[in-house]
C-alpha cells in the first residue's frame, strides 16, 4: 500500500511538472512576443508591430498607408510597462506608458496604452488583439 501511495504521488508530481512546463512555454512565448512588439514600437517599426496584431483584428480594421505614415511624424522615446496580469479568460493585459516626441516641433509627451494579448490554441500563437497604440488619444 505504501509503495502504491508513493507511486501515485510520483505520478501526480510528474503530471504537475508537465503542466507547469507547457504553461511555462506558453508564457515564455508571450514574453518573447511582447518583447518583439515593444522593440518594434520603440524603434518606430509600426508595420512590423502590425504583423503581431491579431489577423481577425487586421481584417476588420485595415490600416491605410496614410495611417502608417502618421506614425512617421513621431518618435518613441520610452516604452514602459506599468503593470501586467493574466485575466480569468486567459487574456494577457499590460498597461504601457509610451514617451512620444513630435518630430515637427520636438515636444515630448506621454501616452497610456493597454495591450491585450489573445492566445490562439489552434496556431499556438499569441496575438495582440486591440491594434496598434493610438499615440494621439486625447489630443
Amino acid at each position: 500500500m505504501r509503495i502504491m501511495g508513493k507511486g501515485v504521488l510520483l505520478l501526480l508530481a510528474a503530471l504537475a511538472l508537465a503542466a507547469c512546463a507547457s504553461g511555462g512555454k506558453k508564457m515564455s512565448e508571450l514574453q518573447r512576443l511582447q518583447y518583439a512588439y515593444s522593440a518594434a514600437i520603440r524603434w518606430g517599426d509600426f508595420e512590423g508591430a502590425w504583423k503581431l496584431v491579431d489577423p481577425e483584428y487586421r481584417e476588420a480594421n485595415p490600416m491605410t498607408e496614410l495611417e502608417f505614415e502618421r506614425y512617421n511624424h513621431v518618435q518613441v522615446s520610452a516604452y514602459r510597462e506599468r503593470g501586467a496580469q493574466v485575466l480569468d479568460d486567459g487574456t494577457a493585459v499590460r498597461e504601457i506608458e509610451i514617451g512620444v516626441i513630435n518630430r515637427h516641433n520636438m515636444t515630448e509627451r506621454s501616452a497610456r496604452y493597454t495591450e491585450q494579448w489573445r492566445y490562439d490554441p489552434e496556431t499556438g500563437q499569441w496575438w495582440i488583439s486591440n491594434g496598434l497604440p493610438d499615440l494621439w488619444a486625447g489630443q
